[in-house]
């Protein structure tokens, strides 16, 4: 349980053991924690979710009538942060500005609440696949951040109202009220996208003409391009990136870790991991596995998460290898035809990195 010990000047932040994330098809405990600010602590007796700007009516909704009023939805949907492997783009391209995320920012929960859709409709939104001009939906929690006085991030309308976008105002996380730490009594989640934008402990949601105006939509979370080579020079590129929105796909080794000792069973290795696919183009269809560098491939068996649009997998490969020093990596390909690459673009944020997984320096016995 997360008390209210956390600050502004330290939030919450950190995240498991990969090899310990594996264990569970769906994140029960101990999931990754991103935050820019104290953990909110807030009563569902007395919080209100205002729903406000472009709509012909609006709604200031408590809790119960979230839960009451609307039907409720349940999906399974992994969450990560726009940071996630972080710590192998600064090892194996170049340093980069920001926490040093490894491969365990990530949960695949289920998430259960009124749907976005719903919602805004409810409040008199049009709904049209094809909102002219573009409009967005912006999500704002009143917590106290680092670089502002409060979080916010935002999607397209369009997204919003699509009936399998499946964007959801969450109540629960498997089965259970949200947690504190998990944005209680509401957050907003919305698949495939950056948990940047599934805003925690949610106060306001605006349907407006111009993305969030949010630090964290304007000035954070942003691929920015390689000429952007420290703080200084980003400072011209900012305005111009696009926020990221959909998360690539992904796969990484979570068995063996970079310089074990394992045992070749009749030189096999038994290679294990997990793997997401790109924004809404899930599932995950197909997961390939090295272990000579990427000279040769061999498909990995899908278990957990086999079909689900949303979710991640968990794969297993037995990899055929010679005793020493061995390298192994992982690709991933979704159903959108959306393959892992070997190396991205690097970028000084490093944020969204998708190179193939890999495990280097594991030596066979």
């Amino acid at each position: 349980m997360v008390g209210k010990e956390t600050s502004v000047e330290e939030p919450l932040n950190r995240e498991p053991p990969v090899e310990d994330l594996i264990s569970s098809f769906i994140t029960k405990e101990n999931g990754y924690d991103r935050n820019h600010g104290a953990i909110r602590h807030l009563s569902p007796s007395t919080h209100r979710v205002r729903i406000d700007g472009l709509v012909s009516t609006t709604l200031s909704l408590s809790i119960s009538q979230l839960l009451t009023d609307f039907p409720q939805h349940e999906i399974t949907c992994a969450l990560q942060c726009a940071g996630n492997r972080r710590h192998t783009m600064r090892t194996l391209l170049k340093e980069v500005d920001g926490i040093d995320w490894g491969d365990g920012a990530v949960m695949n929960c289920r998430w259960k609440g009124p749907s976005l859709r719903d919602v805004l409709l409810r409040a008199g939104v049009q709904a049209s696949p094809s909102p002219a001009p573009k409009l967005h939906v912006a999500f704002a929690s009143q917590q106290a951040c680092q670089d502002a006085t409060w979080y916010g991030g935002s999607i397209e309308l369009a997204r919003a109202l699509r009936p399998d976008a499946d964007v959801l105002l969450a109540l629960e996380m498997n089965g259970r009220p949200l947690p504190a730490n998990n944005g209680f009594p509401v957050r907003a989640i919305v698949p495939g996208i950056a948990g940047a934008r599934c805003v925690k402990w949610l106060d306001r949601v605006t349907v407006q003409a111009r993305e969030s105006q949010n630090h964290y939509q304007q000035r954070d979370y942003k691929i920015l391009p390689p000429q952007a080579v420290d703080r200084a020079a980003a400072e011209r590129f900012w305005d111009a990136a696009p926020a990221m929105q959909d998360m690539p796909v992904n796969s990484v080794i979570a068995r063996p870790r970079a310089g074990e000792r394992v045992r070749g069973e009749g030189g096999r290795v038994m290679v294990e991991g997990y793997a997401l696919p790109k924004g809404d183009q899930g599932p995950v269809v197909k997961v390939e596995v090295s272990g000579d560098g990427g000279q040769s491939w061999v498909d990995a068996v899908i278990g957990e998460g086999r079909g689900e649009r949303w979710a991640w997998v968990l794969w297993q490969a037995e990899v055929r290898v010679e005793r020493g020093k061995r390298r192994f990596l992982s690709r991933a390909t979704d159903k959108g035809g959306n393959v892992q690459e070997e190396s991205p673009e690097w970028n000084l944020r490093g944020v969204g990195y998708n190179g193939y997984g890999e495990s280097r320096d594991v030596e066979v016995v």
